[in-house]
């Protein structure tokens, strides 16, 4: 497990866990990362440790490694009532030399987390079984985008004793782990440093590429821009407003390059209200910004279809203010 506060981070044991969250607020803790692979599939255990942090330390973010075996209606009752998040990891199995991946099983927790309107993201591995190829891999990719979860971690290149490194194989070869290896970085850069969960669906459906085929493109572009994962580059320590400068320059590229350029200003109006209002959420920080459509708009359901929203919705220059209201992040027209 993995403490953070103010001071940095420090790490402690499982058996020391449940006695140690009465300290956690006058140690100034503000993150609690508990993943540990053996409680991940304790369903007990987890929910243990959520009645106890409701008492003794409600405002501390918990991060929980959740196996899927675990995700239920009852242990979704009491995340709701807590300030946590749960890290998914998609497991494939091996049977007769073939990759097998339950895509049904996956879904139906994806859907009850997003019911509950509760926090989530997903951790894949590739090339750790018999019969894994870089298709599969970016299949998986592909179908973890399309299910909504907040962030997408690829932890074989972060903890190594939790998960095994990807090995050269018949169906996987060098070229393809280092191929599978930028396509991760490229995704942890976009879409989870990028904050891009609320918009990247529908902002990727006037391309007409899959996700997996997107995150290689642009890490082809973090090569050129010498942002890759070579470079020394690391997208956590940017600010937000850094990855967006990033994203929208590659997003104007991309319309521009499917001939899709007159729906980039409605993207550009997404993103960035989108990402101002995660910065506010995230970082407590108040913003103004131009846009050329009506917040009301951006913001509304007519966001998620581009190409209707282009088409349909009148064009409203702007001035727009972010900020903290008292059931959240608000916005108003400045005046």
């Amino acid at each position: 497990m993995t403490e953070k506060s103010g001071s940095g981070e420090f790490r402690f044991t499982a058996a020391e866990l449940e006695s140690r969250l009465g300290d956690l607020k006058k140690l100034g803790v503000t993150e609690l990362s508990v993943h540990d692979p053996e409680l991940s599939c304790d369903k007990r255990k987890i929910l243990s440790l959520l009645n106890s942090a409701a008492q003794s330390a409600p405002e501390v973010f918990i991060s929980f490694l959740a196996d899927s075996s675990v995700i239920d209606r009852e242990l979704v009752r009491a995340a709701a009532e807590n300030f946590c998040s749960f890290d998914i990891p998609l497991r494939v199995a091996e049977k007769g030399g073939k990759c097998l991946f339950d895509k049904k099983r996956y879904a139906s927790k994806a859907a009850l987390l997003n019911s509950a309107g509760l926090v989530f993201g997903f951790y894949i591995d590739y090339s750790t079984v018999a019969g894994d190829s870089l298709r599969q891999f970016m299949e998986r990719l592909d179908f973890a985008a399309g299910l909504y979860p907040n962030h997408i971690d690829f932890p074989q290149t972060e903890n190594s004793d939790f998960y095994p490194e990807p090995k050269v194989t018949g169906m996987f070869s060098a070229k393809d782990i280092r191929y599978a290896r930028d396509v991760a970085f490229a995704c942890r850069t976009f879409y989870s440093a990028g904050r891009a969960v609320p918009w990247f669906l529908s902002v990727l459906r006037p391309l007409r590429i899959p996700p997996s085929k997107f995150f290689s493109d642009f890490a082809e572009w973090q090569h050129c821009n010498n942002c890759d994962y070579t470079s020394g580059f690391v997208p956590e320590n940017e600010s937000h407003t850094a990855i967006e400068k990033m994203q929208l320059l590659f997003l104007e590229q991309k319309y521009d390059e499917k001939g899709a350029g007159d729906l980039y200003s409605v993207v550009n109006d997404i993103v960035r209200i989108n990402g101002a209002m995660s910065r506010l959420a995230g970082d407590n920080i108040e913003s103004e910004l131009e846009t050329s459509y009506h917040p009301d708009d951006l913001l509304g359901v007519e966001s998620t279809d581009i190409v209707s929203f282009s088409e349909n919705v009148c064009m409203e220059h702007c001035t727009v203010r972010i900020f903290a209201g008292s059931d959240g992040p608000d916005y108003r027209l400045a005046d």
